[in-house]
């Protein structure tokens, strides 16, 4: 879909999510889990069932990929998965092409944007780092910050907090749980096709279009 279906006077706010919307993180994120699965000697998941888990907290994804867990184990499989994420997997988590220049585009013309993402605070911090991005965000909310995502929390403080009513904002992510977390509370969502899911799952959250990439963003807007 391209066509426009948002007039950009009526959008103050645009909302992404990080991991497979705007960073290609989903490698590494897949890799890293069956490695800290491995580590912990627990049942190493497929890369389906990681991919699945991406965009929620840690905490409920250890809950559906490895049911049971001791608070032991949980905390041997946090630490270990962080230190695979974060030391010793190579794989690159590149900016999706266009993210900085569509970034730069919607700041021009004066909407508001924010993050709700699925990673805790200390890691959007270090991504916005190590990205240079973080002065295009005028907010964002993080895993550690507000109930895991498909629940709204995130959207709602992030509405409160710069005041801006639902239909006036647009949720852009590459999940189920984006599209979802948006619907609960009316807010348009416009799905993205390069993370994980396809068009199949996000058109069933009825968004107000779908995208094949970030530049595509300014079409349908």
């Amino acid at each position: 879909m391209t066509k426009v279906i948002m007039q950009q006077a009526d959008v103050s706010l645009v909302i992404f999510d990080w991991d497979g919307t705007v960073m290609d993180s989903i490698g590494r994120i897949v890799s890293s889990m069956q490695a800290a699965a491995r580590l912990a000697k627990l049942p190493v998941p497929s890369d389906f069932a990681v991919k699945q888990i991406i965009g929620i907290s840690l905490d409920p994804a250890f809950d559906i990929l490895f049911p049971g867990l001791s608070q032991t184990q949980r905390q041997q499989l946090f630490n270990h998965y962080r230190q695979q994420y974060l030391e010793y997997d190579t794989t690159p988590t590149p900016l999706f092409n266009g993210v900085e220049q569509v970034l730069q585009q919607l700041k021009d013309k004066n909407v508001k944007l924010a993050v709700a993402t699925g990673k805790a605070r200390k890691g959007l911090q270090r991504m916005f780092a190590e990205t240079g991005l973080a002065a295009y965000f005028d907010t964002s909310r993080c895993a550690d910050e507000a109930q895991s995502k498909p629940h709204p929390d995130m959207l709602e403080q992030i509405l409160q907090q710069l005041d801006i009513p639902a239909a006036q904002a647009v949720m852009v992510g590459d999940t189920s749980h984006d599209m979802k977390m948006a619907q609960t509370i009316a807010m348009p969502r416009i799905g993205i096709t390069h993370g994980v899911h396809g068009r199949d799952i996000l058109s069933q959250y009825a968004p107000k279009a779908i995208i094949d990439s970030i530049p595509e963003l300014l079409k349908v807007l």
